[in-house]
């Protein structure tokens, strides 16, 4: 296996519970890197939430946005945008209700409530601070991903049954993540590997949630983390260790990436 390209997850995968990375996961990129495997990131975070991930790691590649946002050294690759107009009805909708939202693009994020505590949970979870306020962010910008604060059953089914034009994924106990509905991670994933030269058979992927589903099954190679949701290691060609018992690497080496 020489001609691979990999891309990590971060949450669950790349950090573990605390949001590190463990030692081991540092140790296992860097024989990659020395052994000059390519490596990506493919998450649903904006890329502000992970430029310094990119930088204490040495990684120059991106999918972002569940595959929204796609970069490979500081150029973008692919770029897939919520459509406003869909967007605003969605904004309505979620007001009429008061379910908050937040609005992110590749710089920053703003959200339609002021320190409302299911954003803050959500973005405690995630080590990061409650975005600004800012209702009319969306408006004359390109959006790349939106959160809706909703709990599951029949709150979610309002909007889940209603707009065909996104795609919910629920991520958190509060939120799910809106995308357009042609956007996955597996496109992002394949705009970059087009770009680059790589083929659908030379991809590895290691992920462990429900938006990790479609990059999964679009690897060559989809491993899943032992911290993973159940339908994510039912997709994936194999289920390695969890992130806190140095998954990644048992994966790299059971694939031979590594020694």
């Amino acid at each position: 296996m020489t001609n691979k390209i990999v891309f990590f997850d971060i949450d669950g995968t790349l950090l573990d519970h605390q949001k590190k990375i463990p030692a081991g996961t540092m140790l296992a990129i860097k024989e990659l890197q020395e052994r000059n495997v390519p490596i990506a990131i493919a998450t649903g975070r904006a890329p502000f939430m992970f430029h310094y991930l990119l930088e204490e790691l040495g990684i120059n590649g991106f999918v972002s946005f569940n595959g929204q946002y796609v970069s490979y050294e500081n150029q973008s690759v692919y770029e897939n945008p919520l459509e406003e107009t869909f967007l605003h009805e969605l904004v309505i909708r979620s007001k009429e209700h008061d379910h908050p939202m937040v609005f992110l693009n590749t710089e920053t994020g703003r959200t339609t409530h002021n320190a409302h505590p299911h954003v803050q949970k959500s973005m405690d979870d995630l080590k990061l601070v409650h975005p600004q306020h800012d209702p009319e962010f969306y408006r004359g910008r390109k959006i790349f991903q939106a959160l809706l604060y909703c709990e599951t059953g029949e709150k979610e089914k309002l909007y889940r049954n209603t707009y065909n034009d996104f795609n919910f994924i629920r991520w958190h106990q509060y939120s799910m993540d809106v995308l357009p509905k042609t956007g996955s991670k597996a496109i992002g994933i394949e705009k970059m590997i087009a770009h680059l030269g790589y083929h659908q058979e030379d991809v590895v992927a290691f992920g462990d949630g429900l938006n990790d589903l479609e990059m999964l099954e679009f690897a060559g190679t989809g491993i899943a983390m032992g911290n993973s949701k159940e339908p994510a290691k039912r997709v994936a060609d194999f289920v390695t260790k969890e992130v806190d018992d140095d998954g990644i690497r048992h994966g790299l080496k059971k694939i031979g990436l590594i020694g």
